[in-house]
């Protein structure tokens, strides 16, 4: 399947929607859906415009989508659909609406066999002085675009040594974290947009985003697959590892997860192979230490 013209026409209106409704932020609806994330107005428009784009290409596309169509189609467990669709309008949303904030984007994965094989992912305000950033993933063609030339991959020969293990702010610091920081890494543990993290664990973002870190390693527990799978795909290209936090490989995903009311992931990790295999052992060893008594 050629993905060009898609791909150009949805970053081109999703850009200018995005725009539109980043314009008027502070005034757009904004709930708060069952699990405290965000859901707006923009969320739902984005989402149809995708779905629309999708199926104009591929009339008969199944699609997992997080907003409007997230209860409208589910594979059965012993179904195996050829393509799957996954969608997430806006990634980040506790972001986007915050007017100061870039960390925040759209999103477009498509698997074949439940392996991710091609993404698109715009951010449209990442770039230093608010310049969109737009990613282009294929598998097939083993090729990675930001806004229309060969990516840079973070595959430096020095470790950053910084790590994103984004968790929910209400949540106890696991004790793997404290291990991490003993061993020299500097963490980012809050949530913004996880496809953002995974593409800066995949590429090195420092010439187009000022300030921007490259990650060796992202853990989200309990991540939802439209969070996860265009970065995995993206992971894979690149020659990340990626597993769940027991070492188990994340990809293809189960037909079993697909099926989920809410498809999510017990967790993944990825990242350079050295640091996905030292962080799930360390991982482990955190969970069977006897605590310290007080």
């Amino acid at each position: 399947m050629k993905f060009e013209q898609l791909w150009s026409g949805l970053a081109t209106d999703l850009l200018s929607t995005l725009a539109a409704y980043r314009s008027r932020v502070t005034e757009i609806d904004v709930r708060e859906k069952a699990d405290q994330t965000l859901l707006t107005e923009a969320d739902l428009v984005v989402e149809r415009m995708i779905l629309a784009k999708i199926r104009a290409l591929d009339p008969a596309a199944r699609v997992l989508a997080e907003e409007s169509g997230s209860g409208s189609w589910r594979p059965a467990v012993d179904e195996e659909p050829d393509r799957i669709w996954i969608i997430d309008p806006i990634d980040g949303t506790a972001e986007f609406v915050r007017p100061q904030s870039t960390e925040f984007c759209s999103v477009v994965c498509l698997l074949e066999r439940r392996e991710p094989v091609a993404a698109l992912i715009v951010a449209p305000e990442l770039g230093t002085g608010r310049a969109p950033v737009i990613v282009h993933a294929s598998r097939a063609d083993n090729t990675i675009l930001v806004n229309g030339r060969p990516a840079t991959l973070n595959n430096s020969p020095e470790p950053a040594l910084v790590a994103s293990l984004t968790r929910s702010s209400t949540s106890e610091a696991p004790r793997h974290e404290s291990a991490m920081i003993k061993a020299g890494y500097r963490l980012k543990t809050r949530t913004t947009s996880q496809t953002l993290d995974m593409l800066r664990t995949a590429l090195d973002l420092t010439d187009l985003v000022e300030g921007s870190p490259r990650f060796d390693l992202f853990h989200r527990g309990r991540q939802k697959v439209w969070d996860g799978l265009a970065g995995l795909c993206l992971g894979e290209i690149v020659g990340l590892m990626s597993t769940d936090i027991d070492g188990n490989k994340r990809l293809p995903v189960s037909i079993e997860t697909l099926a989920q009311p809410e498809p999510t992931f017990a967790s993944t990790v990825m990242g350079r192979p050295e640091a996905v295999k030292w962080f799930v052992e360390v991982a482990r060893n955190s969970r069977t230490e006897t605590p310290k008594s007080s």
